[in-house]
């Protein structure tokens, strides 16, 4: 019988995502932000670009691009969720342990 390994969060790898996760929040909002000017700044009334936008805030503010729950726990969905939105690439994730890289990779691959 083939035994399953658990991951289990090393304390430097939640150490990095801790100190990287609002640099990736920032960039991720700063193209966001732009995406809104040229919605702002495209044709149509201005009532239908304001509640086009009104939309887009609601539905990008749930996105771990912008918002996260930070726990341990969570930190392997967090990531998973940042590469699935284009938030990061897999070569962000260099300096985390080589096997969160590349349970990461295969994930991502597999999805």
């Amino acid at each position: 019988m083939e035994t399953i390994k658990l991951y289990t969060v090393q304390e430097s790898d939640w150490k990095l995502f801790k100190s990287r996760l609002p640099g990736w929040q920032e960039s991720h909002m700063q193209k966001l932000c732009g995406e809104y000017a040229a919605l702002l700044s495209g044709p149509g009334a201005p009532s239908s670009k304001f509640w086009a936008l009104e939309k887009r805030i609601r539905n990008d503010k749930k996105s771990v691009g912008v918002t996260a729950e930070m726990s341990r726990s969570q930190m392997e969905t967090n990531i998973l969720l940042l590469l699935a939105d284009g938030v990061i690439g897999l070569t962000d994730l260099e300096g985390f342990s080589k096997e969160l890289q590349e349970r990461m990779a295969f994930l991502v691959k597999n999805r």
